[in-house]
């Protein structure tokens, strides 16, 4: 009887730290620069009227506050939205952690760059 309990509690603890090593696998921490759009419009929304557009298709289209990272070309959706809320069409810089799976960026600092004049 002992045996099988010890045999099943090494099973489990292998299980659990393979699941333990995906998740390290699939989050990765970091920080992003780039400009506050929205998931729809993406690297389209940029120049003067951005932060109008941005605005608008998350009010009225149901888009997500993101993050267009111009150098890798990637769009990231930002949570919690409200830390973006605010700085749509400005340059900043998201410290997070990145959820591969979903693109997602949890942010836990935004701040904002200074190289446009913001």
């Amino acid at each position: 009887m002992l045996k099988r309990w010890m045999m099943c509690s090494v099973a489990l603890l292998f299980v659990a730290g393979l699941t333990l090593a995906g998740q390290a696998e699939r989050a990765k921490s970091g920080s992003w620069s780039g400009v506050v759009t929205d998931n729809l419009c993406g690297a389209k929304n940029e120049g003067a009227s951005a932060a109008a557009c941005t605005k608008m298709c998350v009010s009225q289209k149901g888009a997500k506050l993101a993050l267009y990272d111009s150098a890798s070309k990637q769009v990231y959706i930002l949570d919690p939205q409200s830390k973006a809320t605010g700085h749509e069409g400005h340059d900043v810089t998201v410290k997070g952690t990145l959820d591969k799976d979903t693109n997602t960026i949890h942010v836990t600092s935004l701040t904002m760059n200074k190289a446009n004049g913001m």
